[in-house]
């Protein structure tokens, strides 16, 4: 889990509408996860690349259960031709627990855990849907963020 003293996430409720996105699905296991992901994200800028978009679209990662089943890929609501596995797809609407994480990726677990926490404490259920946003990515983990939500049931 890491060291979460520096972490103050401020959970919060969000009602989401359907974000428009391309990804490229898949199912693995979590050993295999940190292996595949880079790949899936690679096809899917490959195909906006392909369609000319170089910027403007956050990467993010859909984990739909625990197994895990998961969509890896960008936001983007722009027409663009599909290549390879590319497909459209959006982030699920409805209700969430949602928490901005600051710092290193080494400690985002601590962002999904403070999520937890909290929804236990008020009362909320958690559905097995969540996804993570990153913002530009930069060198300086300082300046690292990471919109998290988890979609409640």
């Amino acid at each position: 889990m890491g060291d979460t003293s520096h972490v103050d996430p401020q959970v919060r409720l969000a009602e989401a509408p359907p974000r428009p996105t391309l990804v490229v699905p898949a199912t693995t296991s979590w050993s295999e996860f940190s292996s595949v992901w880079p790949a899936l994200s690679q096809e899917v800028w490959d195909c906006l690349r392909a369609a000319g978009v170089t910027s403007g679209c956050p990467n993010l990662m859909l984990y739909l259960d625990d197994q895990p089943t998961v969509e890896v890929g960008v936001l983007c609501s722009d027409a663009v031709p599909l290549t390879g596995r590319v497909q459209v797809s959006s982030l699920p609407a409805g209700r969430l627990a949602t928490a901005t994480h600051r710092g290193s990726y080494a400690d985002l677990g601590a962002t999904h855990d403070a999520i937890h926490t909290w929804c236990a404490a008020q009362g909320h259920e958690l559905t097995r849907t969540r996804w993570e946003v990153y913002g530009p990515h930069d060198p300086d983990p300082a300046q690292v963020w990471v919109e998290v939500s988890w979609l409640l049931a």
